[in-house]
């Protein structure tokens, strides 16, 4: 069967095109690596969840080499690679149909006029390859509203320091808040913060052929099992398959895009689920692997013109790799301390925190002391959370205060305290992760996967700039948490990668020299190629990226359906 457009993924940044495309009567190839699972199978087991890794390739099979600096006894510094399947350090985030967007949390902050421009906002940081995007907030912002409305966000505006501009309202109400959110509202406004309710990629109201949230508090990381979440599979192509002009093609691993002496790609090859070696072809191909992998396959995909890798030969793909910098707070909430009715508001399960803090997305204050800052620069985003996941909560009880491996009767009392005699708040700080030299991606010359092929190499350097502005982030979250009551107020902020949260690699640009694609993400030296993951970011920004990534897909796939149309008239 001929194909107009083959999508290498299935995920946030493919599900958009193939929606768009089908829609519009072109006829539509996917092929994702892994399973095409549904709702029965989404049920909530923990065990799947929290010990295993049932929805990732097993990290013998596939798998990742990391590379981290090390330091000498004499203080020089070293990197060195250590392979995933030693470590257990998966950088999987969910190989199935519709990928990670199926395991998300679904906050859904929008970016803010200020992230597009990073660069003439607050000039260049030694050390990082700061740039401004080659589009605008106002380019993104009709796609963010498409997003809202087709992928369906539920949620409320409030004013505060740092709202951006909006051109509708939220299409579906707000989900159920926690009770403990009135908490979070009270104690901020006392002591002068602007607590916000979070725009949630979840339905809050059944609508487009699926249900809302039951509120089981079994949501991140795990399935949906209502298809209330807004995946990339339940909210978009569910649909597109119904047009009849969409294939998916499951248990597809793409290992090699080959190229003609034009430089333009020919044909994508795979291994179907048995194994077997496949050729598809289109007129159009699309990249959306999420990051990491993406960087492999186009590196992997040498050809005549690409003997660096397909699209790179200015030597950028894989470069300035991102992550999300921040860090993790907490506070106990000690049922002694609480009146019988507290208790009782702390205890309830299901509806989420929904509460986050943006007054400081943009630092202004003589006190900070970051990188070239005179007390202004980029901040971020504090989202607050309980652990509703049993075995997440008890994850550490293991351990006594010197860490040590307690069992029996000391197990059985530290797990007895933990959900008999407090309850935890959490919040992550989100901010950016600025690009440098030394985070990227290459090929390992010795690792390879169970079909022969080279595995990802991935260098993780921090800019140390990223942990001065956690740890301001984290210092506010704690003000917080005190100011609520909470006691053992807690935060750690790292400058290890959250690996659900990444970007860039391929980045977006007007200059061929230092970017692989335009603004449009197709790559500026191969005519029939997009990349429409997260790997176009050129800065990350200071919230979750699914969002942002859908929005952009969105926006590209419009410039291919006109290409296409273009085509067959």
């Amino acid at each position: 069967m001929s194909f107009d457009i083959c999508i290498v993924g299935s995920g946030a940044g493919a599900s958009p095109v193939a929606y768009t495309l089908a829609k519009a009567g072109a006829k539509v190839l996917i092929l994702e690596k892994g399973p095409w699972l549904t709702e029965k199978e989404f049920f909530k087991d923990e065990l799947a969840i929290s010990l295993r890794d049932s929805y990732n390739p097993k990290l013998i099979d596939e798998q990742h080499v990391i590379e981290e600096e090390y330091e000498t006894d004499s203080g020089e510094s070293y990197w060195q690679g250590e392979p995933t399947s030693e470590s257990g350090w998966s950088f999987w985030n969910g190989n199935v149909v519709g990928g990670s967007s199926n395991f998300m949390s679904g906050y859904f902050h929008r970016l803010k006029p200020v992230d597009f421009k990073l660069k003439s906002t607050f000039g260049e940081i030694e050390g990082a390859n700061i740039v401004d995007w080659p589009i605008s907030y106002d380019d993104l912002e009709p796609f963010y509203a498409q997003v809202e409305r087709e992928v369906g966000v539920s949620g409320r505006t409030v004013a505060h320091p740092h709202q951006e501009p909006r051109s509708t309202v939220f299409p579906y109400p707000p989900l159920v808040d926690h009770q403990v959110s009135g908490w979070i509202d009270k104690a901020a406004k006392n002591i002068g913060y602007h607590s916000m309710p979070v725009p949630r990629a979840i339905l809050s109201t059944p609508a487009m052929g699926r249900k809302s949230c039951e509120y089981s508090g079994y949501c991140s990381s795990y399935g949906c099992s209502t298809g209330a979440k807004g995946s990339g599979r339940a909210a978009l192509l569910n649909h597109a398959v119904t047009t009849g002009n969409l294939t998916i093609k499951a248990n597809a691993k793409v290992y090699h895009i080959a190229s003609d002496d034009k430089g333009e790609i020919s044909a994508i090859h795979y291994y179907d689920s048995q194994g077997r070696e496949k050729k598809a072809t289109a007129k159009i191909y699309v990249v959306a692997c999420q990051a990491v992998e993406t960087s492999r396959l186009l590196l992997a995909s040498t050809g005549k013109k690409f003997p660096q890798g397909l699209a790179n030969n200015s030597g950028q793909v894989g470069k300035n790799l991102v992550f999300s910098g921040g860090g993790t707070g907490k506070g106990d909430f000690l049922f002694a301390d609480l009146t019988t009715e507290k208790q009782a508001q702390l205890k309830q399960v299901g509806p989420f925190i929904n509460r986050a803090l943006q007054d400081w997305y943009q630092i202004d204050d003589k006190s900070f002391s970051g990188a070239n800052s005179q007390g202004k620069a980029k901040g971020g985003t504090i989202d607050f959370l309980f652990y509703q996941n049993p075995i997440a909560r008890a994850q550490g009880q293991q351990f006594n205060d010197e860490s040590e491996l307690v069992w029996g009767e000391q197990l059985q009392k530290n797990l007895k305290e933990e959900f008999t005699t407090y309850k935890t708040l959490r919040f992550e700080v989100f901010n950016d992760w600025l690009p440098t030299d030394d985070c990227f991606v290459s090929l390992d010359t010795e690792v390879t996967d169970k079909w022969g092929q080279a595995v990802a190499k991935v260098r993780i350097g921090a800019h140390q700039h990223d942990m001065v502005v956690g740890e301001y982030l984290a210092d506010k979250g704690e003000k917080l948490l005190a100011s609520m009551g909470a006691k053992n107020v807690t935060s750690s902020v790292s400058s290890y990668p959250p690996t659900n949260l990444m970007a860039g690699g391929c980045r977006f640009g007007h200059d061929p020299k230092t970017s692989v694609l335009n603004k449009y993400c197709q790559a500026h030296e191969v005519d029939n190629l997009y990349v429409t993951d997260g790997s176009f970011m050129p800065t990350g920004g200071s919230v979750p990226y699914t969002f942002t990534i859908y929005a952009n897909a969105f926006r590209v796939a419009e410039h291919i359906k006109e290409r296409w149309q273009a085509s067959v008239t």
